[in-house]
């Protein structure tokens, strides 16, 4: 729990800093054409589905959460699967707030690879996405149903 805790307090004071020290859609070039820091107010999910429906997505969100904390209890107690789902609740917590808040989620990572603008992205999805991906790795060493795999 350290984890996420630790995880959602750098996601909310990036959120402030960048919401007090950027106007809207404003961006400062970090690297010039490969990465700046651009506010946006995003009231969707991933690639902003469900695009003005906040309600359901702080819903569906709640959801997610009761989820993960049952199946948290099926992975072998490893260090990397501690780091996963504290980096999921961090970052997942992180979004949430900001749309009980605002009813949107400060987004200021903006990356252009290769003539792509990826969209723009905050730590909690960082974290959740690292999360996710450690979840998936223990998945593969069949480490989600407790017993089955040597500690």
């Amino acid at each position: 729990m350290l984890i996420a805790v630790f995880f959602l307090i750098i996601d909310l004071v990036t959120k402030i800093v960048i919401d007090n020290y950027l106007d809207l859609n404003e961006s400062i070039p970090i690297i010039p054409g490969f990465f700046h820091f651009t506010k946006i107010y995003n009231d969707g999910a991933s690639w902003s589905l469900f695009s003005g429906h906040p309600l359901i997505l702080i819903f569906v969100t709640f959801a997610i959460l009761v989820m993960l904390l049952i199946y948290q209890f099926r992975f072998v107690p490893k260090w990397r699967n501690a780091i996963a789902f504290g980096l999921l609740y961090g970052g997942i917590i992180g979004n949430l707030i900001d749309r009980m808040l605002y009813g949107y989620v400060i987004d200021f990572f903006d990356f252009k690879i290769f003539n792509f603008n990826y969209p723009v992205f905050n730590i909690a999805d960082i974290g959740i996405v690292i999360g996710i991906l450690l979840l998936i790795i223990a998945i593969f060493k069949k480490e989600d149903e407790c017993g089955n795999s040597s500690r």
